[in-house]
This record gives structure tokens, C-alpha cells and sequence, in this order.
């Protein structure tokens, strides 16, 4: 039996304005998979690390199993994972958890095939993990799989461009001990919007993906700005307008909700900025516990 362990990092999806578009990866945090291929039936034989309990063991609901099994499939591979996942990304946390998981198995699948896949075939069947536990959307899977900034131009076919980042910016997630289920956030979201706010959306998601790339701090001040997701599921995490507000007091370039939340990402321009940020956001969360990570953009992915 042949063995691999993969680690992917944990990401920002829709980084503000652009919903299932943008994603950014974090450097500190994130999710490991180790695969062992088998002619046995497929199973999981642990899950450790942060919400472990509430993690699946079942190979069929659990997304590094199905991504695994997706990318040995895929090659022809008629053998199944064993699998033992170390989780260090909250459950339905809004840090891309289970799409940094469906990347690691994926990944850890084909270097225990002793492949060396394409983005493009980690991307293929990390989705299908990915949609069978958060839906069909790339943003977290794209930044898991690059590192950095992502766009995902399309899930069908699957386009995804890497974006350079300029310079080494840090970014401060905060996690409040709330629960919000990805496919609840996006249920409370309208499927039509006027013209006017996608309009601006457009021009807010255009504009930070050229702050990000040239390392124009000002410009993403302006352009973290989220019309469409933001203002409905800010009632979903309590004081969330005084944790972004005290993010920005305490400098960061600005701050939004990560995915679907409960997470709130602040990016700052060092890690001493990041780490003020961080202690000002959990003072502001008030009587709701947090747990805290400050992190460079990650400049690699999946490893």
C-alpha cells in the first residue's frame, strides 16, 4: 500500500466584493490529508484537530474522501482511500475548511499514485467534494490549490487565473464561536440584484484585484467593499459592525466577512498592524468568544 500526506492552506472566499470570484490564501493555517490507497473499501480511519467530532466519518458525505475518490477515478484507478485528516480550519467557519480538505485529499490521492497532477485536476475533483457539502463555487478551492489571489472565471468549464501579489501583506481572521452553514448564508442572498449594485460590485471586485496586484493599499481601502453578501448576513454574526470598525481602527486597509462567516478578515500591510487588528476584533466581539489567527498571504498552495 502506497501512502502521501497533503496540507492546503486555509482561504478567504469572495474576499468582499467578489462573491464565488476572488479567493486569498493564508499562510498558518490549514488542513492535512493523508491518503492510503487500498483494494479494501473506502474509509476514514481518523479525524483530529479542530471540530473534529462533527466532521463526517462517513467516506460518501465526507469531501477529502469524495474529492479523493474523484481524483483516483478519474486516472483509472479502481483503488480506494484510506484516509486520516488533520483538520485546522472550524467547521462551516467561513475559512474555506471543507474546500481546503477536498484539495488535500485530492492532492495526497495523486502523490500516493505518484503523479504529479495540474492545478487544473486537483481543481476537477476537489469541486466534487467541495459541492457535495458547501455547492459549486471555486473561490476557496482555486486559493487552496495556487496560493495567493484567485479568480475563478468559470466552474464550467473550470478557468482559473493566479493573481501576483505585490507585496507581503498579512491578513487577520477572527472566528466567533457562531455556527453559520455555507448553504444557509447563501440562501438568505437575492439570485437578482438591481443594476446599479452589481455595477458598483463589479467595479469594487476589478479595482481590489489591481490594489492586490500592484500593492496599492489605498486603492483596496476603497474597493473592499461588499454591497451584495455583506449588509445580509451581518446580522448572522454578532457585532459585526463594531468588529469591522475596530479593524480599521486599528489600521488595517479594510474588512469584511470571510465566505459565508461567522469569520471576519481584516487585511493589514505587516504583521504588527495584523496583530493589533486581531486583538481589536476579538475585544469588539464582546461577550461572544473568538479564536484568532493573524498570517501573510499564503504564496504557495496545496504541498
Amino acid at each position: 500500500m502506497t501512502a502521501a500526506t497533503a496540507f492546503a492552506p486555509g482561504s478567504i472566499g469572495n474576499v468582499g466584493p467578489g462573491f464565488d470570484v476572488l479567493g486569498l490564501a493564508v499562510d498558518g493555517i490549514g488542513d492535512s490529508v493523508t491518503v492510503t490507497l487500498s483494494s479494501d473499501a473506502a474509509r476514514i480511519e481518523s479525524i483530529t484537530g479542530r471540530d473534529a467530532e462533527l466532521v463526517p466519518l462517513d467516506p460518501q458525505q465526507n469531501a477529502a474522501a469524495i474529492a479523493a475518490i474523484a481524483f483516483l477515478r478519474a486516472h483509472g484507478d479502481n483503488r480506494n482511500p484510506i484516509l486520516s485528516i488533520e483538520k485546522g480550519l472550524p467547521l462551516s467557519g467561513g475559512l474555506g475548511g471543507s474546500a481546503a480538505s477536498s484539495v488535500a485529499g485530492a492532492y495526497a490521492a495523486a502523490r500516493a499514485m505518484e503523479l504529479e497532477p495540474s492545478p487544473a485536476e486537483i481543481i476537477a475533483a476537489a469541486l466534487e467534494g467541495e459541492a457535495a457539502v458547501a455547492g459549486r463555487h471555486l473561490d476557496n478551492i482555486a486559493a487552496s490549490v495556487l496560493g495567493g489571489l484567485t479568480i475563478s472565471r468559470s466552474v464550467d468549464p473550470i478557468d482559473v487565473i493566479a493573481v501576483p501579489v505585490q507585496e507581503e501583506w498579512w491578513v487577520a481572521v477572527v472566528s466567533p464561536n457562531v455556527r453559520v452553514r455555507t448553504k444557509d448564508a447563501r440562501s438568505i442572498l437575492p439570485m437578482e440584484w438591481e443594476r446599479a449594485g452589481w455595477v458598483q460590485q463589479m467595479a469594487n471586485t476589478a479595482a481590489l484585484t489591481h490594489a492586490i496586484a500592484s500593492g496599492d493599499g489605498e486603492l483596496l481601502s476603497r474597493a473592499l467593499d461588499d454591497r451584495y453578501a455583506e449588509p445580509r448576513r451581518a446580522p448572522l454574526i454578532p457585532h459585526f459592525h463594531d468588529v469591522k470598525r475596530a479593524a480599521v481602527l486599528a489600521g488595517a486597509f479594510g474588512c469584511s466577512i470571510s465566505g459565508s462567516g461567522p469569520s471576519v478578515f481584516a487585511i493589514a500591510a505587516n504583521e504588527e498592524v495584523a496583530r493589533k487588528c486581531t486583538a481589536a476584533m476579538q475585544l469588539a466581539f464582546g461577550e461572544v468568544a473568538s479564536t484568532a489567527h493573524a498570517g501573510p498571504i499564503a504564496r504557495k498552495g496545496v504541498r
